[in-house]
């Protein structure tokens, strides 16, 4: 059982940054891969952003060159770097863990995008 923490979220005005992080309770190194996704009000839950064990990263085309994905294997933490928020930004964004077969999901952290 892999338990996973996102924080980072909160209130930014469009054009702004926010850093999410998403600390994971067992060594990166064991987790194939990292994701990112979000999901707003009324809508499924999207792709955000990937990166796998290598350091291979891919991102949605609507965060591409907006948004970085990054990790810190000392910290077992994965990062979202996210600049030039935009409005359609705002959801709730979840990390998630595949260990295969598994996927792991936190519990989310709102991401709010004023215009």
């Amino acid at each position: 059982q892999v338990q996973l923490v996102e924080s980072g979220g909160g209130l930014v005005q469009a054009g702004g940054s926010l850093r999410l992080s998403c600390a994971a309770s067992t060594s990166i190194f064991s987790i194939n891969a990292m994701t990112w996704h979000r999901q707003a009000p009324g809508k499924q839950r999207e792709f955000v952003a990937f990166i796998a064990n290598g350091g291979i990263t891919n991102y949605a085309d609507s965060v591409k060159g907006r948004f970085t994905i990054s990790r810190d294997n000392a910290k077992n933490t994965v990062y979202l770097q996210m600049n030039n928020l935009k409005p359609e930004d705002t959801a709730v964004y979840y990390c998630a863990a595949l260990i295969r077969p598994k996927t792991y999901w936190g519990q989310g952290t709102q991401v709010t995008v004023s215009s």
